[in-house]
């Protein structure tokens, strides 16, 4: 049994006591001396040329301090892209220029081509209105393959066409692959949309800018997953602020999603103004500016072909995708669809033959950018929903072709032909605990009762693998990554025994405050209590890279054992010392020092105190002090793997599907926490439910969001979910950081879209509607009903 408040142990949450109690500080609740309030002014048409701006009128307003429109940052530098991909042509990839304002052109609506500052938000939103602008509106560019076909109408009027590039993974692959499908004994061909998604945190994104003219230092609060990386993009790229002269600070954050880890204009705009009024300036989006100004995720049209033989064995899979990037390209739009979606479309599956090809292209929308799963999701259902219609064709059984393509347990370490290495998994394990769990047995049964109701029953299986922790830093750069990808953590033990750990990654929901301290409370043998953990100021921590792909405990948390090894080490010649004893005779176990085969021994706190109060203490060999610091960067990806099953009831009336039950087997390694991990997977198997249900961004052909609100975007709420059975007991600990840990954020938001869509066609297909091989999420009860009908 875990010890309390240690590894293993279902600590409940320390930082919930502050949020529960209304004590969170995020950045629209802190209120800087004079500070000044900023509106944007967003376009209403999706593609238009400036003409002129006309902004006499707003500066005359009451209150009215300053008004900027892009000709003011004409000087600037553009928010770059992260990922330089190249086609598959060897052609470097296009990257035109993201502006703080929109300047020459506007390129979709919500595209924000001016600012206004004012004593109040709401004389800064009255001057908006009051500025005049003249833009002509050009025909909007929205669907993807009509971006490809016309090059005439262009986003970017600098590049030749709409196609930022043509990817192919992997290139030598395609020939052989082409071959494989040319002989197959079957060809199962499905193609399919990875619906867009707004993100929707609970928090709006938020900014306020703060410089002090008389240090020429800069500070930024802002709604943050990733504080590090976004002084270094407005340092190196936007705007040229030394980078020893600008502080990030993201406090409380109330959910990212992954819509927070990317650099946006508004915090360049804020610091500018700022400097340029000498006074701090706050900005708070509302949600309709989050609908239209917040990086969408998804948005993928896709051919999947699955190359079998007659009796279901895999010999090749063949993907072709429209990946959306929208208007420009956010920081990690062009790795999504490519490193983190084309490198996972083996999937546990020992298919021998891979090859994907991605066209990244650009339209009038919002941009789009990672989105809880990153990729992942967006290739495991594809996967998952081929196999499920290639069973269908052979007339075999959802479970058995899973089962016979599996990698086997003794194949690990397992070279995938798109180029990742699994280091360890037991793919049947988590199949065979969730069908246990899922009670498959029973399910004709409950599916009669069902239709003693009128309601039609199904049962829908999918398996999935993520590559977590996205690593290492030197191959990621070969593949066009401009940033490290590496974490940091300063381990501070004070004088009195207790400790501050300094931290890369951000906490915004995932418990790092709780899970961090059991680590250190763990390695040290100290108690949790007296373990804080510091994150999210980029003028406190160490440089680390942020929280986004289910990194933290992996790729930050090993950082902290490693730095927590460094702490032991100098203890041990600390105690040597106090305890007259060679230092290779020192012990350390359950926070103490001891000589081995002896009673003598030191505390922790007794060494503590020593290193700061040097009375009796190896100074001629050894500094005071106990702070260490150890970054670590990753071998390799981690890979938590899992299976779902879904069951729903369809009303064949209207369409209505209903989620009866929920059940998730994963693998995430070793677990630090169990009731965290299973609150992750819980919010996890809610946004999957969502997507595959319920959300979907729509625009109109010229440009104008349709879903711009809660009245006409779907969220889930209690009723659209079920109870979940969530199990993590099939455990492969990974091999590489000192954990033993795999990613566990993402995973709920990967496996249950096609276990949901799985499920719904299961369930028409067992009531004669023969002709239902697919439908396009999210499954709406008119869509649902508009199949039913033929």
């Amino acid at each position: 049994m875990p010890k309390d408040g240690g590894i293993g142990a279902s600590t409940l949450r320390r930082e919930d006591i502050r949020f529960l109690t209304g004590k969170g500080r995020y950045t629209a609740d802190i209120s800087l001396r004079g500070q000044a309030h900023a509106c944007f002014l967003r376009s209403e048409v999706a593609h238009g040329r400036i003409r002129s701006i006309d902004t006499s009128a707003a500066e005359e307003m009451p209150g009215v301090l300053a008004v900027l429109t892009g000709e003011d940052f004409t000087e600037v530098g553009g928010n770059p892209t992260g990922w330089l991909v190249q086609s598959r042509n060897g052609a470097t990839m296009k990257e035109p220029k993201r502006p703080v304002l929109a300047h020459g052109k506007v390129r979709h609506v919500g595209d924000a081509y001016a600012m206004v500052v004012a004593e109040t938000y709401e004389q800064a939103k009255d001057a908006c209105e009051a500025i005049e602008a003249d833009i002509e509106e050009l025909p909007a560019i929205v669907d993807m393959a009509q971006a490809v076909a016309d090059s005439s109408n262009r986003v970017h009027d600098e590049i030749e066409d709409n196609v930022v590039f043509d990817w192919g993974w992997i290139e030598e692959n395609r020939a052989a692959v082409d071959a494989a499908f040319e002989t197959a004994p079957h060809v199962t061909t499905l193609e399919l949309v990875n619906n867009r998604l707004s993100p929707n945190a609970m928090e709006p994104r938020a900014s306020i800018g703060d410089f002090d003219s008389g240090t020429g230092d800069y500070k930024l609060y802002t709604t943050s997953q990733n504080p590090h990386l976004t002084r270094l993009l407005i340092s190196a790229f936007v705007m040229g602020i030394p980078e020893n002269k600008l502080t990030v600070i993201a406090p409380d954050v109330g959910g990212g999603f992954g819509s927070k880890i990317y650099h946006y204009g508004e915090e360049a705009a804020v610091l500018a103004a700022s400097k340029r009024l000498n006074r701090p300036v706050k900005w708070v989006c509302d949600r309709s500016e989050a609908f239209l100004s917040d990086a969408h995720g998804r948005d993928h049209v896709t051919k999947i072909q699955l190359a079998t033989d007659r009796e279901g064995n895999f010999l090749a899979l063949r993907t072709e995708t429209l990946a959306n990037m929208g208007a420009y390209l956010s920081n990690f739009a062009t790795c999504t669809p490519t490193f983190l979606h084309g490198t996972l479309m083996a999937g546990p599956y020992r298919t021998p033959l891979v090859y994907v090809n991605v066209k990244a292209v650009l339209t009038n929308t919002v941009p789009v950018d990672a989105y809880r799963g990153a990729g992942r999701p967006e290739a495991t259902y594809s996967l998952e929903r081929v196999i499920d219609k290639a069973a269908d064709e052979l007339g075999l059984d959802p479970w058995e072709i899973r089962r016979r393509n599996f990698i086997d347990p003794g194949a690990f370490p397992y070279t995938t032909p798109v180029g990742l290495v699994y280091d360890t998994g037991n793919y049947h394990a988590t199949m065979d605990k969730l069908r246990e769990l899922s009670d498959v047995a029973g399910f004709e049964a409950r599916a009669e009762e069902s239709r003693q109701r009128g309601k039609l029953r199904g049962f829908g299986l999918s398996t999935w693998i993520e590559a977590c922790g996205i690593a290492p830093s030197n191959l990621v750069g070969v593949l066009g990554c401009r940033v490290g990808l590496y974490d940091a953590a300063t381990i501070r033990v004070n004088a009195t025994g207790n400790i501050s750990v300094l931290v890369g990654a951000h906490s915004h929901g995932q418990g790092h405050e709780t899970v961090f301290a059991q680590l250190i409370a763990e390695k040290l043998g100290v108690d949790a209590n007296s373990v804080e953990i510091v994150h999210g100021d980029t003028s406190k921590i160490p440089f680390g890279m942020g929280t986004y792909g289910s990194r933290s405990l992996a790729v930050c948390g090993s950082a902290m054992m490693k730095a927590a090894d460094k702490i032991i080490d100098k203890g041990k010649k600390i105690a040597a010392h106090m305890l007259e004893a060679a230092e290779g005779d020192i012990e350390f176990t359950d926070g103490s020092f001891s000589v081995a085969g002896t009673d003598r021994q030191k505390s922790f706190a007794e060494i503590a105190f020593s290193a700061y109060v040097p009375h009796n203490y190896p100074l001629e060999t050894l500094e005071p002090g106990l702070e260490e610091t150890a970054f670590y960067d990753p071998a390799n990806f981690t890979y938590p793997a899992g299976a779902y099953g879904c069951e729903v009831e369809v009303d064949p009336e209207t369409g209505g599907v209903d989620i009866v039950r929920f059940t998730c087997a994963d693998d995430f390694g070793n677990v630090i926490n169990p009731m965290i991990v299973q609150g992750q997977v819980h919010g996890g198997v809610a946004q999957g439910i969502g997507q595959a249900l319920l959300e979907g961004v729509v625009y109109n052909e010229d440009g104008q969001l349709l879903t711009g609100s809660y009245m006409d975007y779907a969220m889930p709420r209690a009723d659209d979910v079920p109870s979940f059975t969530v199990d993590h007991s099939c455990v492969t600990p990974c091999t590489h950081n000192p954990l033993g840990a795999k990613g566990c954020g993402e995973a709920g938001a990967i496996g249950t879209p096609p276990a949901v869509v799985n499920a719904v066609v299961d369930a028409l297909r067992r009531a004669g509607h023969d002709h239902i091989t697919h439908i396009d999420m999210p499954l709406t009860p008119s869509r649902v009903w508009t199949a039913m009908q033929g």
